[in-house]
């Protein structure tokens, strides 16, 4: 099974008044989200299903990355991923069937999962810190993801925007 770990892209804070959930992406995270797509599409690394948690920065990283996969992929807003603990991530994941299995979220939860999961880390400097859009693809040895269990996947490849722009 793969699974594919994203952090959603930079957000604005230009307007103080909004709910953390509603913030939108800066310019800086549209650009990263996209750049994230064209990467993931440029790899084959093509999800066949989204799990993604209800705020709209990450609906919008979402947005931009899906304009590079191809049609088909299944999008499940997952309101659980909204700061979700690892617990939390690891429960949404194991009521999917298919593969691969894209999960984008936020910090620290998603951080925290990443590092949870891999066998052992990438030697990338920024894993640890996770940063906005940071993206992990992993290969898992089972069958279904409820036979997940930290420390099972292997890492296939680990990436930041940065990078990319």
């Amino acid at each position: 099974m793969r699974l594919i770990v994203t952090r959603h892209a930079k957000s604005s804070w230009d307007d103080p008044y909004l709910r953390d959930h509603d913030r939108p992406l800066s310019k800086r995270g549209r650009k990263s989200g996209s750049a994230i797509g064209k990467w993931l599409a440029e790899h084959g690394y093509i999800p066949k299903i989204v799990l993604c948690s209800t705020s709209r920065r990450t609906c919008e990283t979402w947005q931009r990355i899906e304009r590079f996969m191809p049609d088909g992929c299944d999008v499940r807003l997952e309101p659980d991923l909204y700061h979700g603990s690892t617990q939390e991530i690891f429960n949404t994941l194991s009521t999917v069937h298919d593969s691969p299995v894209l999960i984008l979220g936020h910090n620290p939860g998603i951080g925290y999962f990443a590092e949870e999961v891999v066998q052992s880390q990438p030697l990338h400097f920024e894993f640890s810190r996770y940063p906005t859009a940071a993206t992990l693809v992993c290969d898992i040895a089972v069958d279904k993801w409820t036979d997940l269990q930290p420390g099972m996947a292997e890492v296939i490849d680990f990436v930041v925007p940065r990078e990319l722009i």
